[in-house]
């Protein structure tokens, strides 16, 4: 009997790992990503399986919270294949050297402090450094391309489609055979918001037995990209006007190179003042910013229209921490995307110890924020906010602009799995419990299907 065991991303949105054991014994993992927010304490729990035993990681794409616990995953006896786009590879290796090394970096701060106070010993190391993650990247692999089939097993056949969610990003379907009966899995990774211009529109699933569906926005429908766009220029050219400079936490993968889209748009119909700069102040979403334009033939036609939509005169790349500093000795006119995206951690943090105690400026929010993080406290109103040990004034404009989202929203997930009719299960796996309560309720009401909320650790025959 096949079995479907998510040990990451049920109930929560971040820890992306689901194990899949087929009749045939052929033992998968779909995803094996980071907790985040106030479920990071869930990274240096064990895993729940032995990593020794699985023979195939599909990887649905490169964001942290789908790749981020792979090393370990090395370090504790995973020696099978890896699979997944040539796009994601690439910006896998981005998300994980990045990774390890702020690991370190925050280790060793906390070390030192703790040293200070006597109690070294009840600091914990980081979950691997760069070392494993060299390791983990030398793992076999098979490039996949979208819509090419690849036999895991005699019984067990896997093809990727777009999901539209970030370059390279993809959907599984597993078809596999089980006492004589063709059955097949699908398990969407994250899907994109049709709206937002970047990616193509995710591809239609085909018919399934068992649906596993991302549920972020499942509660929710988006703002209108468009209406998104002009508030989120609006919010830029007054700030401009008004002698301040803009803040905006980004996600490296993605959000950024959506964000500078916009910005080469709004340099070509000459919104932007010439002596406005843009800074993107984060090595490693400059590093992606070279995978989208290496695999720019997968964005959508708007991008693909602009000419190198990833450059314009006032744009400027901060690839160094003095590079970095130079900025916060610029008064104002100063536009900076920093990482990290939900502010717990990067530059972005000494951007607000210089800048968000000023009337003045502003901070942009464009990405969503977990529970626990500084990003969500100071969406939620925080009057004060603590950067390294100092306690500062939140004093700048707070915008949240949610149109920007690279998820599809509860519209667009419902007509997805709407297109699996023969669906006896949905699955709700990738959202925060609450959430995937009103999800579920909105799929048994339209669709009529029988829909689950999985559990983390909880045993689903398939």
């Amino acid at each position: 009997m096949t079995i479907e065991i998510s040990y990451g991303a049920a109930e929560v949105v971040t820890g992306s790992c689901h194990y899949v054991k087929f009749d045939d014994d052929t033992k998968v993992l779909v995803d094996c990503g980071m907790f985040q927010g106030l479920d990071e304490y869930k990274n240096y729990e064990p895993f729940g399986f032995d990593p020794k035993n699985i023979e195939y990681l599909l990887l649905t794409h490169a964001h942290l919270d789908h790749v981020g616990r792979i090393p370990l995953l090395y370090k504790q006896g995973f020696r099978g294949k890896i699979i997944a786009t040539q796009a994601t590879f690439d910006l896998m290796k981005i998300v994980l050297l990045d990774t390890a090394h702020l690991m370190e970096e925050d280790f060793e701060t906390a070390f030192r402090k703790a040293q200070r106070r006597g109690e070294e010993e009840y600091i914990k190391r980081p979950l691997y450094d760069k070392h494993d993650v060299k390791a983990a990247l030398k793992l076999p692999r098979r490039v996949v391309q979208y819509g090419q089939k690849i036999r895991l097993s005699p019984k067990v056949q896997l093809l990727y489609k777009d999901a539209g969610h970030i370059i390279g990003s993809a959907f599984l379907e597993i078809d596999y055979n089980e006492d004589g009966l063709h059955k097949r899995v699908i398990f969407s990774g994250d899907l994109g918001n049709r709206q937002v211009h970047l990616n193509p529109p995710p591809t239609d699933p085909a018919n399934a037995d068992y649906l596993f569906i991302e549920s972020t926005y499942g509660d929710r429908l988006h703002k209108k990209y468009e209406e998104s766009v002009e508030e989120f220029k609006s919010a830029v050219k007054e700030t401009l006007h008004h002698g301040g400079n803009v803040l905006i936490p980004s996600f490296a993968i993605e959000r950024t190179q959506q964000l500078l889209c916009i910005f080469k748009e709004m340099s070509k119909n000459e919104e932007l003042p010439p002596h406005a700069k843009v800074y993107l102040d984060s090595p490693m979403a400059i590093r992606t910013t070279k995978v989208y334009e290496k695999y720019k033939y997968l964005l959508s036609d708007y991008c693909k229209n602009l000419h190198y939509p990833f450059d314009f005169p006032q744009l400027r790349f901060a690839t160094t921490t003095s590079a970095s500093k130079r900025i916060n000795g610029q008064k104002s006119g100063n536009i900076i995307i920093a990482g990290s995206g939900m502010c717990n951690g990067g530059r972005i943090l000494h951007h607000f110890k210089h800048r968000i105690w000023n009337p003045k400026n502003s901070v942009i929010f464009v990405g969503y924020q977990a529970k626990g993080t500084l990003g969500r406290e100071i969406i939620e109103g925080a009057k004060f906010i603590e950067i390294y040990g100092e306690r500062i004034a939140v004093r700048a404009r707070i915008y949240t602009i949610n149109g920007f989202s690279a998820h599809a929203d509860q519209k667009e997930l419902m007509e997805w799995a709407g297109n699996v009719k023969d669906a006896r299960t949905i699955f709700l796996i990738h959202g925060e419990e609450e959430k995937q309560r009103i999800f579920k309720k909105v799929l048994k009401e339209r669709l009529h299907k029988k829909v689950h909320i999985v559990k983390q650790g909880e045993i689903i025959h398939l």
